[in-house]
């Protein structure tokens, strides 16, 4: 199955789930190939093909499944059972090998990572930008994340608590950004 026959069988598992839960808003199911896939996409022009990608609250899969799809080896982090029955279901259909599923929270994750500079981090509507740090911070791993037009607020709270570098691009789908984080670190209270 080439690319384009995963991402149309995908829309169709999508359309298909989301009767049964709430996957994406249903507002944006006949426009999924632009609103949900190129958005995520748009992330392979500036991820670094020899990594491993983490994809916090995967959800529906965004950006993870997409990653995959495109051929990062990627692991979906997901809490919310009926979710991981979808991720699961996805990467038997699509014969996703380089797909992972981890049923659980970010935080027990955490403690699994190899050490090494092979990891980044992704995600796509998680938590505000500060919450992510607070999850992923300390393991000095980059982060690239989808975030929406409100970005520079999140950062704003973001420096209150953490120092580090990042590049803010504008999405080529809509209104929002790629934000990719490195460097960082909490500051420590004396």
């Amino acid at each position: 199955m080439n690319n384009k026959a995963k991402f149309d069988r995908y829309a169709e598992m999508l359309r298909s789930w989301s009767g049964r839960m709430n996957l994406v808003a249903p507002s944006t199911l006949d426009n999924l190939e632009t609103r949900h896939f190129a958005d995520c996409a748009q992330l392979a022009r500036v991820l670094p093909a020899d990594v491993r990608v983490i994809d916090l609250g995967s959800g529906a899969g965004f950006p993870g499944v997409v990653l995959a799809i495109l051929g990062w080896s990627v692991v979906c982090t997901e809490s919310i059972g009926k979710k991981v029955l979808f991720l699961n279901a996805v990467k038997d259909e699509l014969k996703l090998d380089n797909l992972t599923i981890y049923h659980g929270r970010i935080e027990n994750y955490i403690p699994t990572l190899p050490h090494g500079n092979k990891t980044v981090f992704t995600a796509r509507a998680f938590a505000p930008l500060v919450k992510i740090l607070d999850y992923v911070g300390k393991t000095g791993c980059r982060l690239f994340l989808l975030k929406g037009r409100e970005i520079q607020n999140e950062i704003d709270v973001a420096k209150r608590k953490y120092k580090f570098d990042y590049e803010l691009l504008p999405s080529e789908t809509g209104d929002g950004f790629i934000i990719i984080i490195k460097n960082c670190r909490k500051f420590h209270v004396k």
